[in-house]
């Protein structure tokens, strides 16, 4: 990942002196300040809930006391869309007021609209959701014309001199081929690129298009050799997540290294499983049984292998096992030969389907708070 020397610096040395100290820790803040979009994305989970949830919006004090709280050096601002929200450029100038490395998620529907309340910054890059080609992109988000929109906003962030990235989600029946001539013009518009699996978690309106473990592993190990162990692209991903993705590594998740701030509170316990709500990051981190989560503990964590649970390892990894991290990161990522041991998943826990439940205790709060809420106002 090619982010400004400072940037490196701040978030290398917050990781080696909470690596030392022993203690769990964040690397990246994910952030939804709002579930409203304006796609309808078959793979998304957030776009079906109730209107008074999805008219709902952390105000801007609220998304600075979450950095504050946790203390992660990064965040993540997704949705929803994020550029629905009308704080959104009071709320990216505090987070970098702060230092912390900005990533502002969107589908770029409405970037040339409000790409002028933004300002260029070493702390600040824009990743735009693109799924692939314009068959493929257009097919993931159930919209003909979002692939043109988003290389168009991709041209004009870079003209206007920022930091640009695409956020592209895999999902089952992708085509290798395909996916290494996407890279490939990524590549040429000098973009990077954040690279994750399709996860069929609980609240996602279509599970049957996502990847199993097995052919997670298989169907990268055909993409990165058809780009040379991966180096032939640049990804924002570390070179032994790439590595975890291709079956080299067998790494459990590290679900507190992203946690979720959302408009229910901090989602216990991951970012994409959702077993109730708190609110305190606090709370989250001495509250939660982490032990009773992940690969091979629990049933809804059984095919995941998406980089806001493992990445967290791998950055782990890398600290313990620097050589290890080089040579995958001059070499490649190794496409052929045997695959590491998988977790054994046979005995995982059974699911428990809790989000209904969550639902009807969120409606019931902003019916007791007036329709406005104590913890989540309501910002237009």
């Amino acid at each position: 990942m090619t982010l400004p020397l400072p940037v490196v610096a701040r978030i290398g040395a917050y990781a080696l002196k909470k690596h030392i100290s022993g203690a769990k820790y964040p690397m990246v803040l994910m952030l939804e300040p709002l579930l409203r979009c304006n796609l309808a994305c078959p793979g998304c989970g957030k776009i079906d809930y109730p209107d008074p949830i999805l008219n709902r919006r952390l105000s801007y004090q609220q998304c600075m006391d979450a950095i504050d709280e946790c203390g992660a050096p990064a965040v993540s601002i997704a949705g929803g869309e994020p550029l629905l929200h009308k704080e959104m450029p009071k709320i990216v100038k505090g987070y970098i007021a702060k230092k912390k490395f900005v990533i502002l998620c969107t589908n770029a529907l409405l970037m040339k609209k409000k790409i002028d309340d933004y300002a260029p910054s070493q702390f600040f890059t824009w990743s735009i959701h693109l799924d692939g080609d314009r068959q493929m992109h257009d097919h993931a988000v159930d919209q003909t014309g979002t692939y043109d929109v988003a290389i168009e906003a991709i041209e004009l962030a870079k003209a206007k001199g920022f930091r640009v990235q695409v956020n592209c989600t895999v999902f089952d029946g992708a085509d290798p081929d395909r996916l290494a001539g996407f890279f490939d013009e990524m590549e040429k518009r000098g973009v990077e690129i954040t690279l994750s699996p399709g996860y069929a978690y609980e609240r996602a309106a279509d599970k049957e298009h996502f990847l199993t473990r097995d052919r997670t592993k298989t169907f990268f190990r055909e993409v990165f050799k058809k780009g040379n162990g991966a180096k032939k692209w640049k990804f924002t991903n570390s070179p032994l997540f790439l590595d975890f993705l291709a079956g080299n590594q067998t790494y459990e998740c590290t679900p507190w290294s992203m946690p979720l701030r959302t408009v229910f509170g901090w989602q216990k316990p991951c970012y994409l499983v959702g077993e109730g709500y708190v609110d305190s990051f606090k709370e989250l981190m001495e509250d939660t049984e982490w032990d009773d989560y992940g690969v091979g503990k629990y049933e809804k964590c059984s095919n995941c292998m998406v980089h806001c649970g493992f990445e967290g390892t791998a950055a782990t990894d890398a600290i313990r096992h620097p050589l290890k991290m080089f040579n995958v990161n001059r070499r490649g990522v190794r496409t052929e030969g045997p695959m590491a041991p998988d977790i054994d998943i046979s005995h995982a826990r059974r699911a428990e389907d809790v989000h209904e439940v969550q639902v009807e205790k969120e409606l019931a709060k902003i019916v007791a708070d007036g329709g406005g809420g104590k913890r989540v106002q309501q910002v237009a």
